[in-house]
């Protein structure tokens, strides 16, 4: 299982360039940095990283999470209840794949999680499907 950053602020501070101009590091985790598909191939590690990515995206639950919780910056856990039709583990289920996929970033308050977006995570996805 892959380290992300627990916070907006961690992602922003920990970003840095290692050895291969396409790679960064957050909190131990190689996330890439891709050129578009039609820029050339990709490397072992950025395939590995953009599959983890789309599959944590190809889940019909997870992708709407991902939207609810962009549209609003951030979103409790016990707010997605309601709109996904899910229960508190099947939330905390997919929460998991979100956040090691590094799309989202948690914050406990109390007894519940607040997620929001790592906006740098989903630049990735753009870029890659860019033509």
């Amino acid at each position: 299982m892959r380290r992300v950053a627990n916070t907006l602020t961690d992602v922003n501070t920990m970003m840095n360039p290692v050895s291969h101009p396409k790679t960064i590091t957050v909190n131990e985790a190689v996330v890439s940095c891709c050129a578009p598909l039609s820029g050339g191939a990709m490397s072992e590690i950025e395939a590995s990283d953009m599959a983890q990515i789309f599959g944590a995206l190809s889940d019909p639950a997870r992708l709407r999470m991902l939207s609810l919780i962009a549209a609003e910056g951030e979103v409790c856990s016990c707010a997605l209840e309601g709109p996904l039709g899910k229960s508190q583990p099947t939330i905390s289920h997919h929460t998991r794949i979100l956040l090691e996929a590094g799309l989202i970033t948690g914050e406990k308050r109390g007894r519940w999680m607040w997620w929001r977006v790592v906006p740098e995570r989903l630049n990735v996805v753009s870029r890659i499907l860019s033509v």
